[in-house]
């Protein structure tokens, strides 16, 4: 389970929603049209719009200040002649360092759904010496604009800067979360109809290191309002052959990588898919991890995934990335609308990992409740049912499970809920990492195409 009880976004959209059911101002998370979102059966428009940037043409057409487009099997962007140089004080060392840097820019992309919400995400690969900022740039539906946004500081290794978000960007309308651009207060009628992204890449002076991003990409989403969704007909009986990892086996490993257990939820199911797509740590990756526990493997993507500023490993974009440092694979965030769009993915041999809160009495055979927990889904039964690789096990060979197809499908896409207060919070709206080939086959293709990612 991740940090849920840290000032972030979670918290923050737990108080939004509780302001649009009471009629209060807050910031807002996901709130959305009044629509009949809870009528039973009733299909809705896609709420959700990603687009990413990956191809050599995508690269081509933004605006290039010091960075030039790299063709090939995997086209790119990298520093090709630096901008220019500036200082960068690292917020969690104190330390003060000088970089050469180089920036791109995309085009602007126009919502086909203007947004509540915005998750950027990347792929990339920064050598050591290295480092990248994302950021995005918004256009409010009144014609108004965003301030740019750092939506991350990120790196693969920790040896040149902490890995972080940033907190207290706002501009009064909307604001950053850790990873979650959100319009501050959605029942104006406020979105985000358009944005751009803007990558920074880093080196130390006078080398010709340099970052190189395969992936760039924001999923804009405005989901209805809801404590109930639609309920799917099953379409599909199948199961993913996908390592089993416990995060409760590492309880009070690494404090410094906020101490394991429930904390580790999303590096353990990162791990989990990426093993399934052949990923593998070396041993002189593996060195630093204690030699006596077990799984060093989720040690390191805790390490690997560790956000400085949020203290955990729960930055969905983090997550992704890192998944992208292993050799052909991609990683995104984005949000899906239904088990529907699961089960098309599974049939084309993708996992999902999803993001969901709840109540004990609320998932049948989870034996918990959590605010905030990331699991693996792996399959489906033949009665529908959801089989997935729960990291919130006792040991790896508990943590397969089978959720009732109903409650799982309810907790996942729903925004609001009440806890065990009886106090309305928020929802995750069907949010989900998405690991792939680079080069995934045409039935690959054919099925994210089908969830929107491209």
């Amino acid at each position: 389970m991740s940090q849920a009880q840290q000032p972030s976004r979670r918290t923050v959209l737990a108080v939004a929603v509780a302001a649009a059911v009471t009629g209060t101002a807050a910031p807002a998370a996901v709130a959305a049209p009044a629509a009949a979102a809870d009528a039973p059966g009733r299909a809705l428009p896609r709420p959700i719009d990603y687009r990413a940037w990956t191809t050599y043409t995508d690269w081509r057409s933004g605006t290039a200040e010091g960075t030039r487009a790299v063709s090939g099997r995997r086209p790119g962007v990298v520093i090709g002649a630096p901008a220019g140089t500036t200082d960068y004080t690292d917020p969690h060392t104190g330390t003060t360092a000088t970089w050469e840097y180089a920036t791109w820019t995309s085009p602007v992309h126009r919502l086909t759904t203007p947004a509540t919400e915005a998750v950027a995400s990347w792929n990339a690969h920064t050598p050591e010496g290295t480092w990248l900022q994302a950021e995005l740039q918004g256009t409010y539906s009144d014609g108004t604009g965003t301030p740019w946004y750092v939506m991350g500081r990120w790196a693969a290794g920790d040896q040149d800067i902490k890995r972080t978000s940033v907190d207290g960007q706002s501009d009064g309308r909307s604001s950053v979360w850790t990873d979650t651009f959100a319009v501050d207060d959605a029942s104006t009628g406020l979105r985000l109809a358009s944005y751009r992204l803007r990558l920074t890449l880093y080196r130390r002076p006078g080398t010709r290191l340099t970052p190189t991003v395969w992936r760039l990409g924001a999923m804009g989403s405005d989901v209805p309002d809801r404590f109930t969704v639609p309920a799917s007909t099953p379409g599909l009986a199948q199961e993913l052959a996908v390592p089993r990892y416990s995060q409760e086996i590492h309880k009070g490993q690494y404090p410094e990588y906020d101490n394991g257990g429930e904390a580790w939820c999303s590096p353990t199911s990162s791990q989990m898919i990426i093993e399934y797509w052949g990923g593998r740590l070396t041993p002189e990756q593996l060195s630093w991890v204690d030699p006596s526990y077990a799984d060093p493997q989720v040690d390191f993507a805790a390490r690997a995934t560790y956000d400085h500023q949020y203290q955990g490993c729960g930055n969905w974009p983090f997550n992704a990335a890192y998944a992208a440092t292993f050799e052909g694979i991609q990683g995104v965030v984005t949000r899906l609308a239904s088990l529907t769009d699961l089960e098309t993915l599974i049939a084309a041999g993708i996992p999902a990992i999803t993001s969901q809160s709840f109540l004990k009495t609320e998932l049948t055979g989870a034996g918990y409740g959590t605010s905030g927990h990331l699991m693996t889904v792996i399959g489906f039964t033949a009665d529908g049912d959801v089989i997935a690789n729960d990291p919130a096990s006792p040991d790896d060979e508990a943590v397969r499970r089978v959720y009732p197809r109903r409650e799982f499908e309810n907790i996942w896409l729903r925004t609001k809920r009440y806890n065990a207060s009886g106090k309305v919070v928020s929802g995750t709206g069907g949010v989900c990492y998405l690991y792939f080939p680079a080069q995934p086959t045409s039935h690959q293709r054919r099925a994210l195409a089908a969830v929107g990612v491209h």
